[in-house]
């Protein structure tokens, strides 16, 4: 089945470059790394490629681009190394109904709801929604208070820490070891566990949720592992307590509030252990509540394979892969659009911060074709050979446009090295028939805590426009902010 988005499905004017909505219904539904927003990505696959045309998204991501194209009445590819960010794409395109979603929450519920509940039961028989630890030390047990009140705090007790004691020695069975790299920027390290990341609790209601999803049919089953996939970082000892302002309005606020998992693997001192169940069950809720808000489209949007979408027997693929492999099986002269967020040198690791979903998933990645600059220097990926991953990627992407197709890289960094292969690829850009056309802002949709406290964090990207024979240009220059010459990093 594939769902369509009512606001959605009109023409996007220029002005959502400069001004996107913030990722909501089905969109929202995953905190996936480096989501762009929809709405600019639509205005482009409207301007730049065909009704009916192909449009390719190599570094797929979240899958935003594949839905966007093919509610515009495109065919798509996307591609990605990551198996979290294919499973992630494969549920956006094609969804399962709302009530198949809805069951597969009752399912769970009935088989893993009361258990769980019951590894937070506190004074007075009450559920615990939240513990407070600072460090190794539990410091206060937050429950439902009565009417008037969002929540009571409580000093635990002696039956709080026997009960947290009972699960203290918990090894995980369902989820397989990480996966990590010494890598400071991120604060993991080879040796870094589960365990190290979750109370011994949480690790085994993750594994009761696990068991009763594993009994789910396959399209309930799928769409009941991305929820934990979404949800599971907030039930980890990476989430921060926010003291002394107000998490939205950044007025101080007297109260502790709850933060998030950001990018890395941060514990901090004082953090905060989430009830699994609660966690779980609203980003289900929240996956039931986007489908039903979705109306079904005229007719179904076919999958298949590369091969089928390119002659048309199929509307879209979605594909687990390298795509340096994979982007030469594409007949020359077939794509429409290239339109993609490549990898920004050193900005996220994507599959070093996506182990942990990974893991939920079953899968395991492959780390070695990853085009990214990591700060883990047994995998060896720097400046260099990223920069000539990069400049072959360009190279492979040139011969597959159509004599009227564009390639537009959504792309920013703040070293001068991180652009070094569009500063080689442009001097023989013409050998390839390519012409650079202009480049113009692509402001993100949503704020994040990194974006509004690191100093210098950016908050645009630059969507830089390669079209054969400059046809690009007479369809985008009148957009805000674009400019003809290719952007100048600060350092």
């Amino acid at each position: 089945m594939q769902l369509a988005f009512p606001e959605l499905t009109v023409a996007q004017p220029a002005s959502v470059l400069s001004a996107p909505a913030p990722y909501r219904g089905l969109y929202a539904f995953h905190k996936y790394w480096g989501k762009k927003p929809a709405e600019p990505l639509r205005y482009l696959i409207e301007h730049v490629s065909p009704d009916g045309g192909l449009v390719v998204d190599p570094f797929l991501g979240s899958g935003v681009s594949v839905l966007e194209a093919l509610q515009a009445g495109r065919r798509a590819i996307g591609i990605d190394l990551n198996p979290a960010a294919v499973r992630i794409s494969r549920l956006l395109a094609a969804p399962p109904p709302a009530d198949v979603a809805r069951l597969a929450l009752e399912t769970v519920a009935e088989g893993a709801k009361e258990q769980i509940l019951d590894s937070y039961r506190t004074v007075g028989g009450k559920i615990a929604t939240h513990f407070v630890w600072d460090g190794t030390s539990l410091a206060k047990v937050w429950v439902q208070a009565r009417e008037g009140r969002t929540r009571a705090e409580l000093t635990p007790c002696e039956e709080d820490l026997a009960l947290l004691n009972s699960f203290a020695s918990y090894r995980p069975r369902l989820l397989r070891n990480l996966r990590f790299f010494k890598n400071s920027r991120i604060n993991c390290y080879p040796d870094l566990s589960l365990n190290d990341l979750f109370t011994g609790r949480a690790l085994r209601n993750i594994d009761l949720l696990l068991a009763r999803i594993s009994d789910l049919p396959p399209a309930a089953r799928e769409a009941m592992l991305l929820s934990l996939t979404a949800a599971v970082g907030q039930m980890s000892r990476m989430v921060f307590a926010i003291t002394n302002r107000g998490k939205a309005s950044g007025r101080d606020s007297g109260r502790m509030e709850v933060g998030s998992w950001v990018i890395g693997y941060w514990r901090p001192q004082q953090h905060f252990e989430v009830n699994v169940w609660n966690c779980f069950e609203r980003r289900a809720d929240k996956l039931v509540k986007a489908l039903s808000s979705c109306a079904c489209a005229h007719g179904p949007a076919v999958a298949g394979t590369i091969a089928k979408v390119c002659d048309g027997g199929a509307k879209y693929a979605i594909v687990q892969g390298n795509s340096l492999e994979i982007l030469p099986s594409l007949p020359d002269r077939s794509i429409d659009l290239v339109l993609t967020d490549p990898p920004h040198s050193d900005r996220i690791p994507y599959l070093e911060l996506s182990e942990l979903w990974n893991a939920v998933l079953g899968e395991t990645p492959s780390f070695e074709p990853e085009i990214v600059v990591s700060n883990a220097r047994e995998r060896g990926k720097t400046e260099r050979e990223y920069t000539k991953a990069m400049l072959h990627f360009l190279q492979i992407c040139a011969p597959k446009l159509k004599e009227s197709g564009s390639l537009v890289l959504f792309f920013n960094a703040r070293e001068r090295t991180s652009w070094a292969y569009l500063d080689r690829f442009l001097p023989k850009a013409a050998e390839t028939g390519l012409t650079y056309s202009g480049c113009f802002p692509l402001v993100y949709s949503a704020s994040s805590v990194v974006q509004d406290n690191r100093d210098g964090a950016m908050k645009t990207d630059y969507g830089l426009v390669f079209s054969r024979f400059g046809r690009g240009a007479g369809f985008l220059v009148g957009i805000p902010g674009w400019v003809c010459e290719m952007p100048k990093p600060k350092t």
